[in-house]
């Protein structure tokens, strides 16, 4: 008969190594890359990052195909979806300035195999991205000649008819990539200059063209006549929505150089503000504009306000929509390049990416191979698919990243941190008050005798002040003390926190598939809405109920876990809207990353080579960012 301890316990070693979560150096400032980028850098990079072939090719193709003038409304939910996801990605920014973005902020609070899922996944999004924009890049240059470039490869050189991929090899697409990406390795400095000056042409050029086009707007546009404001309903304006991420997917780009920041505490939550708020205003009224001086269902999807334009007499004008969007899509294109290797980088450096990967260049302090490295895959991207078809796969990548980004947040605010005999990177910067005087302190020249009450009640003041995070609050105290009063600190959130996420799943499933009456009858919709419901909102409550972090000097996001919880809902909804056939490619895609993380990543991995009795703890269920950045600092 076998021994049970004999199977079990290589599973629970296989579970703490899942579990492990990143230790921060004590100096979370140090770094290997080069910080000189301000809060105009980041804002810049931001809004270069977002305003692209989102604005100039895609809302066309939404405006005509899902949503019709309703796409300003698509718009209006994803920034909205996209603002909570940027104040979530704005707190870590700042007390995590590293580069990995997404993948750093999970690993730190929510263990080791999510934050590679969650990498893996951002690696993807990220090279679709500089993907589908250099093929977008490549349209709107071939339009100043008339199609001739495109013409000339079909007839000449190769033509396909294939499901799935584009009509023509886009070679052009793949010149202006490499062209970038040989650029970005020259260092970060020059590329920042390049897209501040492209980025202040690019919105000087895109207020011109909304203030021209809303002098021209005809209102019957969005008539009965032309099928009205929301012709696909509904569901048309949720698969916008879904889509329309795409326009706002550019502002992580500022997390993710956080470690190149001179001031990340203060510049990435005022950059991720400032360009998703300038960008946001900037798509609503473009889309508005684009519906309005043309009849929706008439837009060229290729060259929709270029070609809008030419219609309405003034093809001259045709031009400055091209310049404009040249210099878009080629800042979206240096900000998608310019992300990448840092989170390749940031991989490789703990262990989970082969370590070739993290070496940075002497002289230009950028990761010159991994740029090279996965810039590969991008150019070949760029030349078989086409833009539609690669939008519809990255917007999967960003919504689960926003999620497991905003189910981070709560789970870091919500843990306890231990005090250090040393200075960690919370106790910096948290702002703890000044020391306390003893009670009823004796007068000047009287000796207080020693009295065992006077500790006890000093020690009960301190504790009334600062209550332990992840404990009960003292107000339910007397409801649920009971039940989870003695349960260790944070336990309870992070079971909630999973409650949560199932629960709006759940929901999500039966709000989409389960309004089609043939599914289900009205009574089964009703009850399952309520239950999940309940669960959703129950959850947050009991998360609520725990007593968060004390006040730090960083920004934090307000409301918690109120803004973080909706913006995991919204996000899960949108994915649900997106098609069966993205789903299959991302599976396919994860499941090459699992194979390289339990054949690879898992053994390499930093966090599991460290042989530290601190480090045990850190893979240990109750903890959160305060015991992980105490990982490798002796403690008390």
């Amino acid at each position: 008969m076998v021994n049970s301890s004999l199977v079990c316990a290589p599973l629970l070693r296989l579970g703490q190594k899942l579990k492990r979560r990143k230790s921060l150096k004590e100096d979370v400032m140090e770094t290997s890359l080069q910080r000189c980028l301000s809060i105009l850098d980041l804002t810049l990079l931001g809004v270069g990052g977002m305003v692209g072939s989102g604005l100039y090719v895609l809302a066309g193709t939404i405006a005509r195909d899902t949503a019709g003038p309703a796409i300003v409304v698509s718009f209006l939910m994803a920034a909205i979806a996209s603002l909570m996801a940027a104040l979530c990605y704005s707190e870590f920014g700042a007390r995590v300035p590293k580069a990995g973005s997404a993948y750093v902020y999970t690993y730190v609070s929510m263990g080791e195999i999510w934050a590679f899922i969650i990498g893996w996944d951002v690696i993807l999004e990220y090279m679709i991205a500089g993907s589908s924009v250099a093929r977008s890049w490549s349209s709107y240059m071939d339009s100043v000649f008339n199609h001739t470039i495109q013409n000339f490869t079909e007839t000449y050189i190769c033509h396909w008819d294939v499901p799935f991929l584009a009509s023509y090899p886009d070679f052009l697409a793949a010149g202006i990539l490499v062209l970038v990406t040989c650029f970005v390795c020259l260092g970060v400095r020059i590329s920042s200059w390049l897209n501040n000056v492209l980025s202040c042409i690019n919105i000087v050029i895109i207020t011109i063209i909304i203030v021209f086009g809303f002098v021209l707007a005809e209102p019957d546009n969005w008539s009965q006549d032309e099928g009205g404001f929301a012709p696909f309903g509904l569901s048309g304006i949720l698969a916008g929505a879904a889509t329309s991420f795409y326009a706002f997917v550019g502002f992580d780009v500022i997390a993710t150089s956080s470690e190149e920041a001179k001031n990340p505490q203060k510049s990435v939550p005022v950059a991720t503000s400032l360009s998703l708020a300038l960008v946001g205003t900037l798509s609503t009224l473009f889309s508005a504009m684009l519906t309005l001086i043309v009849p929706w269902n008439t837009l060229d999807p290729d060259s929709a306000i270029s070609d809008a334009f030419f219609r309405r007499g003034y093809s001259w004008f045709g031009y400055v929509v091209v310049c404009g969007a040249i210099c878009a899509m080629t800042t979206t294109l240096l900000s998608t390049v310019f992300a990448l290797p840092r989170i390749v980088y940031a991989m490789a450096d703990d262990g989970l990416l082969f370590s070739i990967f993290s070496r940075v260049n002497k002289t230009t302090k950028v990761p010159v191979i991994a740029s090279i490295s996965f810039g590969c895959p991008m150019v070949l991207l760029a030349v078989i698919f086409d833009v539609e078809m690669l939008v519809q796969f990255l917007s999967i990548g960003t919504l689960l990243a926003y999620t497991f980004v905003a189910a981070s947040v709560i789970v870091l605010r919500f843990q306890p941190h231990r005090t250090s005999a040393g200075t960690s990177f919370l106790s910096s910067t948290s702002t703890d008050p000044q020391p306390r005087p003893m009670p009823n302190p004796p007068p000047a020249g009287e000796m207080k005798p020693y009295v065992f009450s006077d500790d006890l009640q000093l020690v009960e003041v301190e504790m009334k002040e600062q209550p332990v995070p992840g404990k009960l609050k003292a107000g339910w105290e007397r409801y649920l003390g009971r039940s989870l009063g003695n349960c260790r600190p944070g336990r309870v959130v992070k079971y909630s926190v999973l409650a949560l996420m199932v629960s709006a799943v759940c929901l999500c499933a039966v709000l989409v598939f389960g309004s089609d009456l043939q599914l289900l009858p009205l009574w089964a919709f009703a009850l399952l809405l309520l239950v999940f419901g309940l669960a959703f909102f129950l959850s947050l409550g009991l998360i609520w109920a725990h007593e968060p972090q004390a006040k730090l000097n960083t920004f934090q996001v307000p409301l918690v876990p109120f803004i973080p919880g909706v913006s995991i809902l919204f996000n899960v909804f949108l994915l649900f809207n997106l098609s069966f056939f993205t789903w299959i490619r991302f599976a396919v895609w994860l499941f090459i990353g699992l194979v390289l993380y339990f054949s690879y990543g898992i053994r390499h991995s930093k966090e599991g080579l460290q042989d530290l009795p601190a480090q045990e703890q850190s893979v240990l269920p109750t903890g959160g960012l305060g015991e992980s950045v105490q990982a490798g600092i002796k403690l008390d």
